[in-house]
């Protein structure tokens, strides 16, 4: 595969303006030409590797953040809502929207809100009866829409809650028993903690008393404990990083208050130096990894797709969590391969497999239509109810990553990532994929124009032009 040309203007001109410096005064820096740089920074030239080389001498710029997601996501975004019918005279091509998320990404933004508005418009107006029961309903996003979009587009990294946590859990270095540190703290504020039979977790803020459910396993009591103490310890924090936000509506500050609480717990539970040093120790044994650290599979997997601090970061992986009809209830990507906004996960992925064999891990090569190739891995993360009555919740989870990585995974092993027949061809949507032979394919690809021939029948009843 040719290597992509790094295209970063936005990240160069940001990086100048934090830094205070004019154009010449940073082309110098740089050892560039003043057009050279302004080329550069309005991306009609690719960063140079002496560019690279001298940010981070000159800076100690954490060089791999020039190939954030961002553009990416963007770009997959955009593609999947130009697939939409009403864009019928044809999407622009690939270049244009690269151009567009990286030269004006605020612009970018602006047209998927767009999008979206008018996405939930149509769909409230497809169901008369929803319609007059929200006629004053304004077209915005979901509040659950937006606060997955925040912590999707924040490179689900969060840097200040995530050094609070880590602090909690190993003050100046030390690590502690992060439960027991928890209780203590909640004895300071005349807190008790205690088990019960009713929810999952249960504060009363008039009796002081949390109640966590004496059916939760181990690792999920410890999480809920570091959540409740979170949202009690760590409001200021919480509602700074909420202010930056700027969510349009209360129910999405909300949801995000509790996502933040959530971030923190898995932070606390598993602290970025020590948990990264040991992913690096294991190649990634996400079993190893649960033992070490007392958290489950889908925690430390969870984890591993937030390794993005500056200066620190781990593999960049893929990270997302469907239910048995398909659907992504969870999803984060610190590589280039990004999920759809809509709908479910290519077929053709093995995490559909997972539910197939519970209790093992399944592992993937396989390539995207741009030809990126990965090494996937998954497994079922089904959640007993704890009774025979109980409703038994059913999941399963993708991790991986670009097989650039994969030797310093152990789920690599004995796999032969240099044979191209090794790679099974996946796609991110049906209504964006731009393979035209998938067996698997549910509709057709709404930017392509399509041949019905009555007379002939191939793996589809259509011909993709």
């Amino acid at each position: 595969m040719a290597q992509q040309k790094l295209y970063a203007g936005a990240k160069l001109r940001e990086t100048r303006t934090r830094l205070g410096l004019t154009q010449r005064a940073f082309a110098e820096k740089l050892g560039v030409s003043l057009p050279y740089l302004n080329q550069m920074e309005n991306n009609n030239r690719p960063v140079s590797t002496g560019v690279v080389l001298a940010l981070a001498q000159e800076f100690g710029f954490d060089v791999t953040e020039l190939s954030s997601g961002d553009a990416e996501r963007m770009v997959t975004d955009m593609r999947e809502a130009l697939a939409d019918p009403v864009f019928a005279d044809g999407a622009p091509p690939l270049a244009d929207l690269r151009l567009a998320a990286s030269n004006a990404p605020a612009l970018a933004r602006a047209f998927l809100e767009l999008h979206r508005a008018y996405r939930q418009t149509t769909e409230r107006l497809a169901s008369i009866d929803e319609a007059l029961d929200r006629e004053d309903s304004p077209a915005r996003p979901s509040p659950w829409e937006e606060v997955r979009d925040f912590f999707h587009y924040c490179d689900n990294y969060i840097d200040a809650v995530d050094r609070a946590a880590e602090n909690f859990s190993q003050p100046h270095g030390q690590p502690r028993d992060v439960e027991k540190a928890a209780v203590e703290a909640f004895g300071r504020q005349g807190i008790t903690l205690r088990a019960g039979k009713g929810s999952l977790r249960s504060f009363d803020p008039e009796s002081r008393e949390l109640t966590i459910s004496h059916r939760a396993a181990s690792a999920t009591r410890r999480f809920q404990i570091l959540h409740q103490l979170a949202l009690l310890t760590q409001g200021k924090l919480l509602d700074a990083t909420l202010d930056l936000a700027r969510f349009q509506s209360e129910e999405a500050r909300q949801i995000a208050r509790i996502g933040l609480a959530n971030y923190f717990a898995g932070a606390a539970l598993l602290p970025y130096t020590a948990f990264l040093a040991a992913a690096q120790e294991t190649r990634h044994d996400l079993e190893m990894l649960a033992e070490r650290f007392g958290a489950s599979i889908e925690q430390v997997a969870h984890r591993l797709s937030t390794l993005q601090r500056p200066g620190a970061k781990g593999i960049p992986f893929y990270f997302v969590r469907v239910d048995q009809a398909g659907t992504i209830t969870k999803r984060h990507s610190a590589t280039r391969l990004q999920f759809a906004r809509y709908g479910g996960a290519c077929p053709l992925w093995n995490v559909h497999q997972a539910f197939e064999r519970p209790g093992h891990f399944l592992r993937q090569l396989c390539e995207t239509p741009d030809g990126v190739r990965y090494l996937s891995i998954s497994r079922d993360v089904s959640k007993p109810g704890g009774a025979f009555h109980a409703p038994v919740r059913r999941y399963a989870i993708g991790l991986g990553c670009e097989v650039t990585h994969a030797s310093e995974l152990v789920y690599a092993d004995d796999l032969d990532v240099t044979q191209p027949a090794a790679f099974e061809p996946i796609g991110i949507s049906c209504r964006i994929c731009e393979r035209r032979d998938c067996h698997q394919r549910s509709i057709p690809p709404l930017e392509r124009r399509l041949t019905i021939d009555p007379n002939s029948r191939g793996i589809l009843p259509y011909r993709i032009d």
